[in-house]
Formats: C-alpha cells, sequence, structure tokens
C-alpha cells in the first residue's frame, strides 16, 4: 500500500514540470485517501473549500485537521462542516501532529504567505484562496520557498472554469478578431456585494491588499489568460470617497448603532443564523465584527478605481472596479486587428429584467440562485461585417458554474489535458497580484510602475504555463 502511494506521489512531481495545475488527480489507487488540513475557519474556508468538499468528495479525501486563531469559530466551523477532527489554534502543532498531504489556506489575505511557506518547508503541497498574498514582498517569499522546496502551490481562480469566460478564451484562441490590441473591462459591484468589503476586514490596506488585490486579482487573472501576456506596467487612479469617513454618521457596528433607521447600509446579521453562529457568538475570542461599520474611520482602501495596463505583446487594457454601482455586472470589449467582441454578465437593463441586488447579493453569499440556468449572449463583430451573436448556456451558481469544474479539475481530473489551460499554478497568482500591487503603488507615488521591478518573475509576451 506505502509502495502505490509513493509511486503516486512521485507521479505528481513529474507532472508538475509539464502542468499549470502542479497536484494530479488525489486518487491513491483507493489505497489511501488525501489527507486535508485546512487553516483559516470563516465563511470561505469553511464552506466552499470545506463543506462542498466534504459533502461532493469524501471518498477521495479527508480532513484530518483544522485550525483558526478563534477556538470559537473553529469548533463551530468543523461542526457545520460535518468532519470528526481534531482542530488546533497553533498551525504547526497541526502540522507536526497530523502530517497532511494538502494544505488548504483561507486565512486573512495578508496572513497567505506565512502559511504557505511554512508548507511549503514541511514538505507538503499548497492550495491557497485568491489573492496569493498583498505585496511585492510576500510574493517572492512564497516565490522562493516553492522553488527550494519541490513542493507546488495552487491558486484557487475559479472564474477561469466558467462556461462564459471559457467561451470568451475559445474565440479569442481561434483568432477571431486578429491579433488583439486592445480591451476595455469594466467591473460593478452593488451596494450589497461593495459594502460588504468595507464592513469587514477587507477594509483595511494592512489585511486585504485594498480591493486591486483581494478582489481585482480575480479580473487580473481573467485578463492574463485571456489575452495570454503577462503585465508590464501600470499606472493607477483610486480615492476613497464614498464610504468610510465620507460617511454621515457612524457607529460601533450595525447591531449597537443608533442610526439603524436613517442608514442605507444598515445590516442586520441576526436575520443569518449561520453567521452569528460562525462570528458574533465568538467575538470574545479576537475581537473580530463581521457588521462593521462601512462609515469607520479606520477604512483606508480605494472605492473608485482605474488603471491602465501594459502587456508584454503590446496590448492595452482600461480596467476600472466601482464599488457603489445600484447593480452588480461586468462589461468587456476586446478590439483586434480584425474586429471586435463585446461580452457582459448581469446588466439588468440588457434583458429588460428587474432584478432584487439584495437578495442576488445574499444567494450569490450562500453559492445558491433560483434561476440554475440560462444563456447569455457575446457579440462578435467583425470588420466590414455585421455582427453574430453567440449565446452561451451557463450556470448561474458557484461563480457561473466555475465554482464546480475547478474542485473537479483539482481533485478528479487534473492529469486530464485542458484545451483551455484554466489551471493556475504560483507564475498565474503572483501576476495576478502584481499587477494590484502596482496599481496601489502607482497611485501612492503618481507614477508607472513596472512589473519587472517588483518580483524576480519577468513578463513573456506569450504567457508561460
Amino acid at each position: 500500500m506505502e509502495n502505490s502511494r509513493r509511486k503516486f506521489l512521485t507521479s505528481i512531481s513529474m507532472l508538475a514540470a509539464y502542468s499549470a495545475f502542479p497536484i494530479n488527480s488525489f486518487d491513491f489507487g483507493n489505497s489511501k485517501k488525501l489527507r486535508i488540513v485546512l487553516v483559516g475557519t470563516g465563511v470561505r474556508g469553511t464552506s466552499f473549500w470545506g463543506k462542498r468538499l466534504v459533502g461532493e468528495y469524501s471518498d477521495i479525501l479527508e480532513f484530518v485537521g483544522l485550525s483558526d486563531i478563534n477556538p470559537g469559530r473553529l469548533q463551530y466551523g468543523k461542526e457545520y462542516m460535518g468532519v470528526n477532527c481534531p482542530t488546533f489554534v497553533d498551525f504547526d502543532e497541526m502540522l507536526n501532529t497530523t502530517k497532511p498531504d494538502l494544505i488548504i489556506v483561507t486565512t486573512v489575505d495578508s496572513t497567505h504567505h506565512k502559511f504557505i511557506i511554512k508548507g511549503l518547508e514541511f514538505g507538503c503541497d499548497v492550495l491557497t484562496e485568491k489573492p496569493l498574498t498583498t505585496d511585492e514582498n510576500k510574493s517572492q517569499e512564497i516565490l522562493n520557498a516553492e522553488r527550494k522546496s519541490g513542493k507546488n502551490l495552487i491558486v484557487g481562480f475559479n472564474y477561469r472554469w466558467s462556461p462564459y469566460a471559457t467561451k470568451i478564451k475559445e474565440i479569442l484562441a481561434n483568432n477571431t478578431i486578429g491579433k488583439i490590441t486592445s480591451v476595455d473591462f469594466h467591473w460593478y459591484l452593488n451596494t450589497y456585494h461593495g459594502a460588504s468589503y468595507f464592513r469587514r476586514w477587507h477594509g483595511q490596506k494592512d489585511k486585504g491588499g485594498s480591493l486591486w488585490v483581494h478582489k481585482a486579482t480575480h479580473h487580473f487573472d481573467l485578463l492574463n489568460w485571456w489575452i495570454d501576456s503577462d503585465p508590464t506596467e501600470v499606472f493607477a487612479y483610486g480615492d476613497l470617497e464614498h464610504y468610510g469617513a465620507n460617511g454621515p454618521f457612524r457607529g460601533d457596528n450595525c447591531r449597537t448603532c443608533e442610526f439603524k433607521t436613517k442608514c442605507d447600509y444598515y445590516y442586520d446579521i441576526t436575520k443569518d443564523k449561520h453567521l452569528m453562529n460562525l462570528y458574533v457568538a465568538n467575538e470574545k475570542h479576537d475581537g473580530y465584527i463581521r457588521d462593521n461599520c462601512v462609515f469607520r474611520k479606520e477604512i483606508d482602501i480605494y472605492d473608485k478605481m482605474s488603471a491602465q495596463i501594459k502587456y508584454a505583446n503590446n496590448v492595452t487594457v482600461n480596467y476600472s472596479l466601482t464599488t457603489y454601482s445600484p447593480y452588480e455586472g461586468w462589461r468587456i470589449a476586446f478590439n483586434g486587428t480584425e474586429g471586435r467582441i463585446e461580452a457582459s454578465l448581469d446588466i439588468p437593463y440588457n434583458k429588460n429584467v428587474a432584478v432584487n441586488q439584495a437578495e442576488m447579493h445574499a444567494r450569490e453569499m450562500e453559492q445558491t440562485v433560483l434561476e440554475k440556468t440560462s444563456t447569455e449572449s457575446i457579440i462578435v463583430h467583425k470588420l466590414w461585417k455585421d455582427f453574430d451573436t453567440i449565446l452561451v448556456p451557463i450556470e448561474k451558481e458557484g461563480h457561473g458554474g466555475g465554482d464546480k469544474r475547478l474542485h473537479d479539475k483539482i481533485f478528479k481530473t487534473a492529469s486530464k489535458v485542458d484545451p483551455y489551460d484554466r489551471s493556475a499554478g504560483i507564475r498565474d497568482g503572483v501576476m495576478s497580484v502584481l499587477i494590484g500591487i502596482a496599481a496601489r503603488k502607482s497611485i501612492e507615488t503618481d507614477s508607472p510602475i513596472k512589473i519587472a521591478d517588483l518580483t524576480d518573475l519577468k513578463p513573456m509576451p506569450k504567457r508561460i504555463k
């Protein structure tokens, strides 16, 4: 049995040299389940990387340990996931006790690097929630650690795996509009989803690196993948002029605020039993407030953002992120030497439908939807010709169907060749965060930032797979 397992682990290492997804399918010939530990038992960790894996893949994996600095949240997370494994406040103790095959990191963004590096040094493969990390120095430390360890790192980018994003990739890869020359990409967070970042720890740069990193790393990864090149330079603008100290009033948190009836951003967490059990019941352990005031003065991230991004293949991108839009959605347009592609999702008046934005956000957080499938259009307009409308069957749950496809790829079919190259390794993770880090530094210095000056990774005209 042990020889079978050793041979399989060897195949994992061999595969790493050829695949952006470094870990092979975790099927140890039925001789042993994959031993997983999770560090960070917040919503994302206990649901997407916890309860969902338990429900879908228990035949091939098992959680052998959970870790968090908050003992109360740790215990509730264990119950919510439905696992029977030991829990640890001390991460090092968990590693030494459980000796896992894979570590999943879902802690506060600014601490990802600590657990990634410790895991690699311990001799484990590591899977981290996006973003990889929050600054260029931590990025370099992670790069150095992976190179020395001989182990591998996966970054959990799920948007690549949605059928809609994949169709855009397919159209571009077929040179439908010739060589891409420029891109316009605009993302809109509504006043429910957008505000949620400002009431949580994400509202402070030292924890989430700003939404340039925490949120936009998703968008930059898509751009890098679609354009199939590395970014070389970023110039950005950004400001905080809606949330934070700009608010007309503020309180300690929404539950106790005297302005409940006056504040448009009042959020009643008491209506969510799960969040009450996970966070409110455990505030006494670490002081983390889940329903914090969106107008608290310590908020120092940007709520409006715009960037110009230059790529090594000479493509230029105009990107923006708005955090207080009336609706949630995004638009993108690719200009090419032979035409133009336009795509968008969730723009309500494109289909002349009324959308309850509050319900839309709630269901996104719960990863459930009323309408599970539908079709969306992509417009392809060739020069000197009329436009064509391509209808794409899409799924509404789990980031457009990307969540389940990402999990299947990691845990079931990692060795299967993917024609769209959707798997993301360490280079993808670094290149996506470096755009956001460069944007943040550009705002602070009022100057363009060279990507090559941030780490020892050199941008390539053709993205390295």
